[in-house]
């Protein structure tokens, strides 16, 4: 069994299929080096971004299935869980081999197992559009936190670039340490530090624009007057809205 390691990148994982082909490896497992786990007796092979590589990997696919089954390999990429680039790969060797489109072969487990982690990824995007709550700071950004289950920040993108075209924004992921930052004219992956004052980017009192906290008091004031108590559905409501999103949303902090 040889162990790939690549960089964490989805470019990185092309090049890591490329070279398995590459190498005419008959056992593989794809890794990041956060998650490679040590061998005692054989040593992991180092799989470094080439474009070329990748590029030739994502022709090769997208000659074999179509465009939206190439977004759905994308996303169940992005959804983090362990072991998803063996499968990944897997779905890869069976599209090459295969004469026919396998993209709705569910028998397969692979290609089941992406399209499973691509829909749970959709969930999470439109999730995420929808609990986005910015506010505004005192350099005029408007700055949003959040913590999804999977790697979203990616596909969210070009949904807030379209409807708030107009103003600079700032959407951090806490959990994955990165943002997303639009300047009015391009989005921008960020890293960013925080000091102890802000808590890791989750205490923005300290930065937030004078009329934000009047903006807040005004939005829950406006949820709580809408709210019919006999109509009260909490099982429905937290399906609707997992309590995970809550920490940062104001509509539910405690007035």
């Amino acid at each position: 069994m040889v162990t790939v390691v690549f960089d964490g990148t989805f470019e990185g994982w092309l090049t890591a299929v490329f070279e398995v082909y590459e190498y005419k490896w008959p056992s593989v497992t794809i890794t990041t080096k956060e998650h490679l786990q040590p061998n005692v007796f054989t040593a992991p092979h180092q799989c470094f971004y080439d474009v070329q590589k990748a590029t030739r990997v994502w022709k090769g696919l997208s000659a074999k299935i179509s465009a939206a089954a190439l977004s759905q390999l994308y996303k169940s990429f992005l959804c983090e869980e362990k072991g998803i680039e063996d499968v990944m790969l897997q779905y890869a060797q069976y599209a090459f081999k295969s004469k026919q489109s396998i993209e709705c072969d569910y028998s397969h487990p692979a290609v089941l197992a992406v399209i499973q982690a691509s829909k749970k990824v959709h969930r999470e995007k439109h999730r995420i559009e929808a609990f986005i709550r910015f506010q505004l700071t005192t350099d005029s950004l408007y700055y949003a936190v959040c913590q999804p289950d999977s790697n979203v920040l990616p596909i969210i993108e070009k949904h807030f670039k379209n409807r708030y075209a107009d103003q600079k924004w700032l959407i951090y992921d806490s959990k994955r340490k990165y943002g997303i930052y639009y300047d009015l004219n391009t989005v921008e992956t960020v890293n960013l530090t925080f000091n102890e004052a802000t808590n890791e980017g989750k205490n923005l009192q300290v930065i937030l624009d004078e009329t934000e906290l009047l903006y807040q008091q005004l939005w829950q004031q406006y949820f709580s007057s809408i709210n019919i108590a006999a109509r009260k559905n909490t099982k429905l409501h937290i399906q609707h809205m997992p309590r995970r999103y809550w920490k940062y949303l104001p509509e539910k902090q405690p007035k």
